[in-house]
């Protein structure tokens, strides 16, 4: 998990739906309610989803498991 910085993984957290896609998915449409000046978040969540749409669904599934917390 060590490729997602701090911020990464926080926004990760945030809009996480459980899937990949749908994290890209939400990420996407986050971007869209952005203002122009609020260029380091665009920028971070361009990083993020860079990264997610490169990985598989099983790698996904592996570093979410280790984000979300087991409260069971």
């Amino acid at each position: 998990m060590s490729i997602f910085t701090l911020e990464e993984r926080n926004l990760i957290c945030i809009y996480n739906t459980g899937s990949r896609t749908g994290l890209l998915s939400e990420l996407t449409q986050m971007k869209t309610h952005l203002e122009q000046d609020e260029t380091e978040l665009l920028e971070l969540a361009q990083s993020v989803m860079d990264k997610v749409a490169a990985m598989t669904e099983g790698e996904f599934d592996s570093i979410t498991a280790e984000l979300i917390a087991d409260f069971d």
